[in-house]
């Protein structure tokens, strides 16, 4: 919190996550005078949450190619606008159950732009040492909201009527509008254009997919999702058949939750200080394998509360861990899609449970269901004997900057290509083995960020001879390649450098021509001229 800028987006996120949480208790609300069919009121929850679904990746690839301050303030805009006009039809009673899905269906859009953006805008707002604790305050405050808000927006639609929480609503976003308008980031310089935004989603699909510590963390994150949705989604039928209560008790359980996770924002410094990334997860897991239990055979309201305290805890300790573990596995270039990708993975997760566990719940009763949540749970803290959570305190990931774009004697646009790279060293019989083995984690890199058609060859007229070759779709994707290189990912050319006999590897660069192209090419066809590198 010492850090103005995230001290000030925080607050205002604060305000703005009560009003979100209002003004869904007055559509729910209004969808029930309005509509007479129950699926049309379960809708309005989802018009809220599929846009994460859909348009998380395509929010994130904007995010990491575009200003993120102004990606936010063109996202609480478009919510502001569409809850005024949400609040003017509800006002003139004009509001019918399809418009209201539609203009919630809206907002939602807005929220799954503003997710991604906000997300990696963290790493911008305090240093990396400080990313931790300032993503668990980010969970802590929507579980803060999420505890108290709900209640809040029963009262104002309960006195005022649904209109009126939409108005509180759009109210809301004036003050994170405000703030990100006086914030001023210091932001690198953009030398490229940014990329298209399908090859910016394949970008950073294929980094996540090259990536073993991000896989790891969505695989723990969606067998996390996936049991601990089962306490949220069945808490009104725990409330109703197996604490014999009513809507206040079901109130008190929610309170009890959301409590829990505000102790444990507050408690998660000194946890991680004392434990390791992956026992602080399989902490997690445990604990709320523990509330499942404790839920399963309680019929006290206290201890049930009690049960979901921990539960609340354990929630905001694993996903909050969760999404630092993805933000410092993942360079700024690409942050923000990996965040999405999380996000899509944690809620699909979860979206998925919720159905499952209402399934088993109907045919085998929801104490049996939360017992088989709780062996889910086990079992997530045993994956991580095999997959452990990453610990990537230590890695640079900062780009290293140190190459340059190439003088080349052919006229090439950033457009042309395919562009073809080999690279020659010369190992020793005896550095093979090491060389081979480097080699293989040189592949998972360049194909990581971007390289196409990775190969290595190996001379059969000089056995210490090997060519690592590899295509980039234009010289433009070129240029990005290289300037993906991170300082962890240096060690490996450093390594190889290291084992390479005489000098420098050498490096061409050459661009594939096809027979029978454009008369402008064919001067480059026939005359072929040597770069400064010795590619032709």
């Amino acid at each position: 919190m010492r850090h103005a800028a995230f001290r000030n987006v925080w607050l205002a996120s604060l305000s703005s996550n009560f009003g979100g949480l209002i003004q869904s208790v007055g559509a729910s609300w209004m969808m029930a005078s309005i509509a007479t069919s129950a699926g049309m009121v379960a809708l309005v929850q989802t018009s809220t949450t599929l846009p994460i679904m859909i348009f998380s990746l395509a929010a994130g690839a904007i995010a990491d190619n575009y200003d993120r301050r102004k990606v936010m303030i063109f996202a609480q805009l478009f919510m502001l606008a569409m809850s005024v006009v949400l609040t003017a039809t509800a006002f003139m009673g004009l509001v019918t159950p399809w418009l209201l899905l539609t203009l919630t269906f809206l907002i939602g859009c807005g929220n799954a732009l503003n997710g991604p953006a906000w997300q990696s805008s963290v790493g911008d707002m305090v240093p990396r040492a400080d990313l931790p604790a300032a993503v668990t305050l980010n969970s802590m405050g929507f579980n803060a909201a999420r505890s108290i808000g709900p209640a809040i927006g029963g009262l104002i639609v309960a006195a005022a009527g649904a209109a009126t929480a939409f108005a509180v609503n759009a109210v809301s976003y004036s003050a994170l509008i405000f703030v990100l308008m006086r914030w001023k980031p210091v932001r690198a310089p953009r030398f490229l254009p940014p990329e298209s935004l399908g090859l910016a989603m394949a970008a950073g699909i294929r980094y996540v997919a090259m990536s073993p510590a991000i896989k790891t963390v969505l695989l723990r994150c969606s067998v996390f999702g996936l049991a601990a949705s089962c306490v949220q989604a069945l808490m009104p039928i725990v409330a109703r058949d197996l604490v014999q209560g009513g809507p206040v008790t079901f109130g008190l359980l929610l309170g009890g939750f959301g409590g829990g996770a505000v102790a444990g924002a507050f408690i998660s410094g000194r946890l991680r200080s004392a434990l390791s990334v992956e026992r602080l997860v399989r902490c997690a897991f445990l604990g709320f394998a523990l509330c499942a239990g404790m839920t399963a055979t309680s019929s006290s309201t206290a201890l049930t509360m009690l049960a979901m305290a921990i539960g609340g805890a354990c929630w905001v300790l694993a996903l909050s861990t969760f999404n630092v573990a993805v933000q410092m596995s993942a360079p700024r270039w690409v942050v923000g899609r990996s965040l999405a990708l999380y996000q899509t993975a944690a809620f699909g997760a979860m979206a998925l449970g919720s159905w499952l566990w209402g399934l088993l719940a109907e045919r085998y009763g929801p104490a049996e269901a939360l017992w088989i949540s709780a062996a889910v749970h086990v079992l997530g803290a045993a994956i991580g004997f095999m997959r452990s959570m990453p610990d990537m305190a230590e890695t640079n990931l900062d780009p290293l900057q140190r190459w340059t774009v190439p003088d080349v004697a052919v006229p090439i646009q950033p457009r042309s290509g395919p562009v073809i790279i080999k690279i020659e060293y010369t190992i020793s019989r005896e550095d093979v083995p090491e060389f081979l083995s480097i080699m293989a984690e040189r592949r998972r890199v360049r194909r990581r960020d971007g390289a196409r058609h990775w190969t290595l060859l190996r001379d059969l007229a000089d056995p210490e001879v090997w060519i690592e070759r590899y295509h980039t779709p234009t010289w433009l994707e070129y240029i990005r390649h290289n300037q993906r290189i991170t300082h962890a990912d240096a060690k490996i050319g450093e390594r190889l450098r290291e084992l390479h006999r005489g000098g420098e590897p050498r490096v061409q660069r050459m661009i594939e021509r096809q027979i029978g192209s454009l008369p402008s090419a064919l001067p480059e066809m026939i005359d072929p001229v040597h770069d400064a590198h010795g590619s032709t």
